[in-house]
């Protein structure tokens, strides 16, 4: 477990360089904001949180399996992520933020990834949503 990486990892790298290429700028893992949102976008008011499925516990999600082993441990941490990140996004409403979670099973092979940037981008340039999420919710 010591190895997982929490910032910096594929599918963020995989988006900022997406994001950047479509002209936007922004701030990484800016601590000034609660929760470090992996990538801030300033200009739109907009924090994005690429979230693994199996440490966010990603609803009806295949990668989001519980383990067999010490399973209290793992419910309580789990849920504990869960309501960490609730109260971020809310935090980061009040002070006039949107919210975008781009969930790990939204990427995938290359045609999907290029229709979840497009989707973003438009999102983040045009959005009047408080709070969203990529894939949606079922």
């Amino acid at each position: 477990m010591s190895r997982i990486k929490g910032k910096g990892t594929r599918p963020e790298v995989l988006l900022r360089h997406a994001l950047f290429s479509y002209g936007l700028r922004y701030r990484k893992n800016d601590r000034r904001y609660p929760g470090s949102p992996d990538i801030l976008l300033p200009k739109y008011r907009t924090a994005i949180f690429v979230n693994g499925c199996f440490w966010h516990s990603h609803e009806n999600c295949r990668y989001a399996t519980r383990p067999k082993s010490n399973v209290e441990f793992w419910d309580a941490k789990l849920e504990r992520n869960r309501k960490r990140d609730a109260e971020n996004h809310s935090k980061l409403n009040e002070m006039g933020f949107r919210v975008i979670v781009v969930w790990q099973c939204a990427f995938g092979d290359e045609d999907k990834f290029a229709h979840l940037v497009m989707a973003l981008h438009e999102e983040i340039t045009t959005g009047k949503a408080c709070y969203v999420e990529f894939p949606p919710p079922l």
